[in-house]
């Protein structure tokens, strides 16, 4: 890396939009469904608690029961309607059933249709996190040209930095592909 310090803090504010952009779609994989009970479909979901919009996973306890169903176990059972109402209204694709003391939702086995559907989707949102990782590249170019051009940065030293962000960038594209790789992997496995 050349020794320049706007140089050096645009090619730190890049890696650090990178680094986000891949653990930012890491945690949206989290919430698509792979045919086994998974906690984290429940992290966006929130409930009114005492006039509050809290999110269950902190109203209740949740597990994991034979791989297959998540059994929710409020607190305060006097909002185990609100939670099944909240889960109803998320649009997460599963039926509460409510037994007066826990909430169960059983995950179906996926069909090989759903699992291509969602194949997809994984795919288009691995495409969505390049689209931002090319677009911090971008960000980063123009940043060095400017530099470039107020004589801040030789073209040599301009040149190396501009290898930088583009090995950066092929290394998080990398990590974004893996990412996909795998969670596809996960979907497809019967």
């Amino acid at each position: 890396m050349v020794e320049n310090e706007q140089a050096e803090e645009l090619f730190l504010v890049l890696e650090d939009k990178l680094e986000k952009t891949v653990s930012v779609l890491k945690e949206e994989f989290t919430s698509v469904r792979a045919g086994r009970a998974n906690p984290h479909v429940l992290d966006k979901v929130m409930v009114d608690y005492y006039g509050v919009p809290t999110p269950v996973t902190q109203t209740a306890g949740v597990s994991v029961q034979e791989g297959r169903c998540l059994v929710i176990a409020p607190w305060d059972v006097s909002i185990l309607k609100g939670i099944e109402k909240a889960i109803q209204l998320s649009n997460i694709g599963i039926t509460p059933t409510n037994d007066g003391k826990v909430i169960r939702l059983v995950f179906p086995e996926l069909t090989e249709e759903r699992r291509k559907e969602l194949s997809k989707q994984v795919r288009k949102m691995g495409e969505d996190a390049k689209v931002a990782a090319r677009n911090n590249r971008r960000d980063a170019m123009e940043g060095l040209k400017k530099l470039k051009n107020d004589k801040t940065l030789s073209e040599d030293e301009a040149a190396s930095c501009e290898k930088d962000v583009e090995k950066s960038v092929s290394d998080a594209v990398a990590k974004i592909d893996a990412a996909v790789a795998a969670k596809e992997k996960e979907i497809m496995t019967v």
